[in-house]
């Protein structure tokens, strides 16, 4: 149901994409049932970023290039508009030992407002590049022992603001203790207020 045109996606402030695949969006029924041509929404989402959209990306099996490369966003007009790369291959980096994010941005980012004390464990991320880009920011990381891949990380495409969350939402890579942790809803308010720029 996500819009076929750039009036229908202007009624949102922000979009979160998590765990469905690029093909999910490029692959509507009557473009695959009944050969029908149809609006590209991968880049019309990049062109709404791009005007002053917030786009986030949260990681996940069908998120970034996931499960046996199966979830295809690498080289796509998302892929322009994040702020980080995505792998061509299978990202996914399960660590069932658990790590606890690392925080490398400054404290008093707007995405850290109100999250107080030690962030819960963490089970997996898809393993993605940050761009060398003057407005890219990478927030959290995995610890080193685990290679210090990015797991928060923020930057502007155009006018837009996007974000990417390289752990998922929910179980499992995101343990049901994360979610119970009081971080866990002031963090996504602070996230959609920051990419909506409510913040």
């Amino acid at each position: 149901k996500l819009p076929f045109t750039m009036e229908g996606l202007s009624q949102y402030k922000a979009i979160v994409l998590s765990d469905i695949g690029a093909n999910s969006l490029l692959l509507h029924p009557d473009v695959w049932l009944h050969g029908k041509t149809v609006p590209n929404r991968l880049k019309l989402l990049r062109d709404w970023t791009r005007g002053g959209g917030g786009l986030v990306m949260i990681g996940g099996y069908f998120s970034f290039q996931g499960i046996d490369g199966k979830a295809r966003w690498h080289r796509t007009a998302v892929e322009d508009a994040l702020p980080v790369t995505c792998l061509p291959y299978d990202d996914r980096l399960e660590i069932p030992e658990g790590f606890r994010p690392q925080i490398t941005g400054p404290k008093d980012h707007a995405l850290f407002a109100g999250i107080k004390g030690e962030w819960p464990i963490l089970l997996g991320a898809n393993e993605v590049i940050a761009r060398d880009r003057s407005d890219v920011e990478i927030l959290a990381r995995l610890p080193q022992d685990q290679g210090g891949h990015p797991l928060l990380v923020t930057g502007r495409h155009g006018e837009g603001r996007t974000l990417v969350w390289t752990s998922d939402i929910g179980p499992h890579w995101l343990p049901n203790s994360f979610v119970e942790w009081p971080g866990y809803a002031r963090l996504w308010t602070n996230v959609l207020r920051w990419v909506s720029k409510a913040a």
